[in-house]
């Protein structure tokens, strides 16, 4: 049984295309420039990218951070960012060179998630009412209003915001995971264009991925063509598949002829890391499962609880395109999220071009009570955390609240706040527009499909833009190593020979190497130890011809729990050779 839908034609009133893309750029690249590389995997991922940009053909076969071979997801993603690199070198330092490519890539997501919503909202099955004296929508007009609330579902998810900014093979996936679900939706009215378009995702997914991700989504999409009549062609197998196996396998053919032995060792650990990673959690513990069902639901937010209400408003059309495509590309993924072997999400952003889409379809089907729910907690909620934003912002500046300004300094001790006119403009004007907004929404009550969401995504602009202009300074103090990596390379011998990291993660050996120009090795006996202690460890073991001298110890002022300590290898001095004494023959 499908839901009656009665809409009328001015209630699918797209929104102005200036000013969808006004929303998606000034998202997609605020935050992205004059910060330094964050902690974690956004530096970890710069890194290889720097290591390959400045690299050999060997770095760009094999991905790799200074030396320390990363195995988690192909090389796609590294590619490009290395690229960018390269091309903006003259003007643009490799750390904001290197997130242009993430902003394009966010925006290339974007217009595929608007293409298959506008696709599958043009269907004859999912059509509205029709009146018996017209004045119904025509299906160009309420496909391309269901492809602009999709949009601005996807923008409106909390969890896209930090990991949509990141310079990680995330951003690769992500644009690949889309680019398929539109093959999928395109091949339905175009066969050959949409098994084309599937199978450049498909292959051009397993080169930023691993192969475990790449099988699921493979079952999952081929399942559904077989299901879904109007899904199923032969193109997908004739001319689809062949497409993805020719870009799967070029990478590892080409690293195998160039770099044969390091090459066979490195595919190796790609295949059982891929595999690990999935194998579910050790000893069936239930802390990834408790993880997810904290996490998830707050990441996906406001997407999931639509997508479920399009679930079961569609239930009479569970098989129809708008509802098992996107199920298709969700359903292994949620799979292989429950079946990841430690807490992590990386695979939630995957979930978000599907997730808006068949979320979308639950708009027509909102009834009144329910639209007026997500508007009003949409405006408190986003006004409370604006107004919260601004008043540590002014507590910071002039010391007043008091309290505030206190825990502030307690957060971030010896941060200094800043005053930049720039990004005190551009808050204004965000928050501006976010009352013009509200006030529109309140005095207008406007009768369009995407009412129910344009709050939702414009309070999640709102709050990264402020986050990213007002608290940009300290949350960069906060989660950059260049201060540290400044002062190790100040202590370190001019005439040293490499430097032995020793409990350092991904992301402090990538700053370490880019602010502070330090040499590490993974494998050689080094003359400097740079190390991670949370406790007292001791120290390094001497041995009897040298000894290790330690010449720094600090830590980022934000940062109580990690302390770095450096040590440089003195020679022993040789104990002078006893002689005996001379004596003559006579004696």
């Amino acid at each position: 049984m499908r839901p009656v839908v009665r809409l009328t034609a001015s209630a699918t009133s797209a929104l102005p295309r200036w000013l969808l893309l006004a929303i998606c750029i000034v998202y997609a690249f605020f935050g992205l420039f004059g910060r330094d590389p964050w902690k974690n995997e956004d530096a970890a991922g710069f890194g290889v990218m720097w290591t390959m940009a400045n690299g050999s053909a060997h770095d760009w076969m094999l991905p790799n951070l200074v030396g320390k071979y990363l195995t988690e997801d192909g090389p796609l993603g590294y590619w490009l960012g290395a690229l960018s690199i390269r091309a903006l070198s003259p003007w643009v330092d490799a750390s904001n060179a290197s997130r242009v490519v993430t902003g394009l890539l966010f925006c290339a997501a974007c217009a595929f998630v608007w293409y298959a919503a506008y696709l599958l909202g043009r269907r004859p099955e999912v059509q509205p009412f029709k009146y018996a004296f017209g004045g119904e929508p025509e299906p160009r007009d309420y496909g391309r209003t269901l492809a602009d609330g999709a949009l601005l579902i996807l923008l409106a998810c909390f969890g896209l915001a930090e990991r949509g900014h990141e310079t990680t093979p995330q951003l690769a996936q992500f644009l690949c995971v889309a680019m398929l679900f539109y093959g999928l939706v395109r091949m339905i009215d175009s066969p050959v264009q949409g098994a084309l378009l599937w199978g450049c995702g498909l292959g051009l997914f397993a080169l930023a991925s691993n192969p475990v991700l790449v099988a699921a989504l493979l079952i999952g999409t081929l399942a559904m063509a077989l299901i879904v009549r109007e899904a199923r062609s032969r193109w997908l197998l004739l001319a689809g598949l062949p497409v993805a196996l020719v870009l799967a396998v070029s990478w590892p053919l080409i690293a195998l002829a160039t770099f044969p032995d390091d090459a066979v060792w490195y595919l190796n650990q790609w295949l059982h890391t891929s595999r690990d990673a999935f194998a579910g959690p050790p000893g069936w513990s239930a802390d990834v499962a408790r993880y997810a069902l904290k996490n998830l639901p707050l990441f996906t937010w406001p997407a999931w609880p639509l997508a479920i209400w399009a679930w079961f408003s569609w239930a009479g059309l569970r098989r129809a395109p708008h509802v098992a495509v996107p199920l298709s590309v969700i359903g292994p993924l949620l799979v292989l999220v429950v079946l990841q072997s430690h807490q992590s999400n990386r695979l939630y952003m995957l979930l978000l071009p599907a997730l808006a889409v068949l979320a979308t379809f639950a708009l027509p089907t909102l009834k009144r009570g329910a639209i007026n729910a997500i508007d009003w907690f949409a405006l408190l909620s986003f006004t409370g955390l604006g107004s919260f934003v601004w008043i540590v912002y002014m507590a910071g500046l002039t010391g007043f609240p008091h309290p505030i300004a206190r825990n502030l300094a307690r957060l971030a001790p010896g941060y200094v706040p800043q005053f930049k006119i720039l990004s005190f403009v551009c808050a204004v004007a965000v928050t501006v527009c976010w009352f013009a907004l509200v006030r529109w929404r309140l005095a207008r009550h406007p009768k369009v499909l995407w009412r129910s969401v344009v709050l939702s995504s414009a309070g999640t602009t709102l709050m990264w833009v402020l986050l990213m202009t007002l608290w940009l300074p300290v949350v960069n103090y906060s989660r950059t190593y260049k201060d540290v990596a400044e002062q190790i390379a100040s202590h370190l011998p001019e005439d040293y020979s490499c430097i032995s990291p020793v409990r350092l993660g991904n992301a402090q050996i990538a700053t370490f190497a880019y602010f502070g120009d330090m040499h590490f090795s993974f494998n050689d006996d080094c003359d400097v130890i740079l190390r991670q202690d949370t406790q007292d460890f001791g120290e390094p073991s001497a041995m009897p011809d040298f000894m290790w001298k330690l010449v720094w110890e600090g830590r980022r002022v934000a940062d109580r729990d990690e302390r770095f300590r450096l040590y440089v290898r003195i020679d022993r001095p040789k104990p002078p050779v006893k002689r005996r004494p001379w004596r003559s023959k006579r004696e």
